[in-house]
């Protein structure tokens, strides 16, 4: 199996292809890391790999669904938990008023306290951010405290996200596959 899923390196999309293949494929496969979905599904198109894996709670998933009608075919499903997130600010910055975040991490948390939120597009962007200085506070995953401790400090750990996940292929599963809920004929 060669995985096709969005980077970059260090993601959930990452994490979450590294277990799909331990647990469905005894390890066996590979993973190619791609910045756009579009790039992805190109991929798996002209069969320069085996499948996609895609977070539903992406913001392309459902132009992905749409765009790739009749070409792509979900072919298994899964909940799975992301690294552990967390709320991140600078040691410097007693009383942040700028947090940046990835879009669907907006509601984890009580925002209102922040007057400005940047849109990052992934966490490993606000985690790459945060230490180089540019955030004052973010979402991202907690472990990034450990490469900064002295520069970075928790505010408030969020633990991990529980989301739904979907693998495409070109073939679509046959009708008598227990995952598919069809109507009766």
């Amino acid at each position: 199996m060669h995985i096709a899923t969005l980077g970059p390196s260090g993601n959930n999309h990452e994490l979450i292809a590294k277990r799909y293949l331990k647990m469905r494929c005894s390890g066996e496969g590979s993973i190619t890391l791609f910045t756009r979905f579009e790039d992805a599904f190109h991929a798996l198109i002209n069969d320069q790999v085996s499948h996609v894996l895609q977070c539903t709670a992406h913001f392309a998933h459902s132009d992905c669904v749409g765009r790739y009608m009749h070409r792509a075919y979900p072919v298994d499903t899964f909940i799975a938990g992301s690294k552990p997130l967390a709320l991140i600010a600078q040691r410097t910055s007693v009383s942040p008023t700028q947090v940046a975040l990835q879009p669907a991490t907006r509601y984890y948390t009580d925002l209102t306290a922040y007057t400005e939120i940047i849109d990052t597009p992934t966490t490993v962007a606000v985690a790459e951010g945060l230490l180089a200085g540019r955030f004052e506070a973010g979402i991202c995953a907690e472990e990034v405290l450990g490469q900064a401790p002295e520069q970075l400090r928790l505010v408030q750990s969020l633990g991990p996200a529980l989301d739904t996940w979907v693998v495409f292929a070109t073939t679509p599963l046959p009708a008598s596959s227990p995952l598919r809920l069809d109507a009766d004929g």
